[in-house]
């Protein structure tokens, strides 16, 4: 019982810590579309039928009742097409002037960017000309629309500030020797060559010198060749140095001081003690690994940055691959292949993660907790920079179009040649509609996977 008590408490986090991070991001665009005198109509979190909403002000707040996203009305983003611009000045119900588009027009294309400025411009009256977002400078375009996907990046560093300054960072922890003299964790049988890669003893393989000297773990070895030891490090080092050497090997065992005899053998290691070169160097070896412990590192402000440049990149090359990835779940919905462990998830996925993490009990309840703060940044980092790529429906195709209209704009004023005018985003519409379908059509492969195929904590 408890355990379904804390899954159900570890899903119901995630899930709300998610729709919190959606509303802040919609705040994100709202608020500085607000200070830059642009009219904002609607303010919803989730999709779909309204479960409840209040109008304040000019401004309806609600909540839809799918919570897979959610969207602010921002008044006039899309300009009028000069083809398209009605004859005769019409007005409302009460008496307020009303800017039309036309919809006769030829071509599936032509008629899709239609539609949606009719339906734009619908509402619009004459009062609110000064208030539309097209006719925003294009800095203030960028802002608004880079305040939505910067508040989950700010979120990510905040919650991954606060695991890495207090819990440390689990994704850079390594294995490194205990301090102090080097307690024996594993004994080899044999001699591998390293170049093998393998673990198994085989025929014709010689016997390690540390299993000849009689070594097992638990050994604490305290000299090597009559010098004392007093770390992993030092005693590698003799190790290695003794190439093919006899070796005296002192130990203590069961608090009994112990004396082991071999001679080490000459092998092809690494020369680079950290790992980053494989470079092989002919090495005195005695097949011995010592107990090792868990280090993680912590770090504040700036270690986050770090850490999350290099998260930012992994991310992007993951978008990269979105895809294939989405594909490959695909794959494993019909079982074709097994699911694997790196394959993307949606926030379904994301909760069944969560529920498992929290209901972990061979797990410390603090890591539980921190390794959940961890799964809600790992995700407001990737909607951030998701919310980037410059397509639209995505604010990144907001921006890149409201970039390019300054670019042009600055390159006539320097030519000398007049204002090129507002970027026609509508245009890329018929794009928008096919991208997003794809964005939905991987949502719901996504949703499949994680109901038929989950990734699980136990593997």
């Amino acid at each position: 019982m408890t355990t379904v008590l804390l899954y159900t408490a570890g899903v119901v986090f995630f899930v709300g810590a998610i729709l919190v991070s959606i509303g802040l991001h919609e705040l994100g665009h709202m608020i500085p579309a607000k200070r830059f005198g642009g009219k904002v109509t609607q303010y919803f979190i989730g999709f779909g039928p309204t479960v409840w909403s209040k109008q304040v002000g000019e401004t309806e707040y609600g909540v839809k009742a799918i919570p897979l996203g959610g969207y602010v009305k921002i008044v006039g983003m899309l300009p009028p097409g000069a083809e398209e611009l009605a004859g005769p000045v019409e007005h409302d119900a009460q008496g307020n002037e009303v800017h039309k588009v036309r919809k006769s027009n030829t071509g599936l294309f032509t008629q899709l960017v239609s539609d949606a400025r009719s339906a734009e411009y619908e509402t619009i009256t004459a009062a609110d000309e000064d208030r539309l977002f097209y006719k925003m400078p294009p800095w203030k375009k960028i802002v608004v629309m880079a305040g939505g996907p910067s508040v989950n990046i700010l979120i990510a560093f905040l919650l991954f500030w606060t695991v890495f300054s207090t819990y440390g960072d689990m994704s850079a922890a390594s294995a490194e020797p205990a301090p102090g003299r080097p307690v024996v964790a594993e004994v080899s049988r044999c001699v591998i060559p390293y170049s093998e890669q393998r673990t198994d003893c085989r025929e014709g393989d010689p016997d390690a010198p540390a299993f000849e000297a009689g070594l097992l773990p638990g050994d604490t070895i305290t000299d090597f060749n009559g010098t004392a030891v007093t770390s992993w490090d030092q005693l590698r080092g003799l190790i290695r140095d003794n190439a093919s050497g006899a070796a005296v090997i002192g130990f203590e065992r069961d608090g009994q001081r112990e004396v082991g005899r071999t001679s080490t053998t000459v092998e092809l290691r690494p020369d680079d003690l950290t790992g980053e070169d494989e470079t092989l160097t002919e090495v005195g070896f005695l097949g011995v690994s010592p107990e090792a412990e868990l280090v993680v590192p912590t770090g504040g402000p700036l270690y986050t940055i770090e850490r999350m440049g290099s998260l930012t990149v992994d991310t992007v090359q993951a978008i990269g691959t979105l895809p294939v990835k989405v594909f490959e779940v695909g794959q494993a919905i019909v079982g074709v292949e097994e699911r694997q462990a790196d394959s993307p998830v949606s926030i379904v996925g994301g909760g069944r993660i969560a529920g498992e993490t929290a209901s972990t009990t061979e797990v410390p309840g603090g890591d539980r907790a921190f390794s959940l703060l961890a799964l809600v940044a790992g995700f407001n980092l990737f909607i951030g920079v998701f919310n980037f790529v410059p397509l639209l429906p995505l604010d990144g195709g907001h921006i890149a179009g409201a970039a390019w209209e300054s670019v042009r704009r600055r390159l006539a004023w320097l030519r000398r040649r007049p204002d090129p005018g507002y970027v026609d985003v509508a245009r890329m519409l018929p794009v928008a509609y096919g991208f997003g379908l794809v964005l939905m059509v991987m949502g719901v492969v996504l949703i499949i996977g994680d109901v038929v195929a989950p990734i699980s904590l136990a593997g």
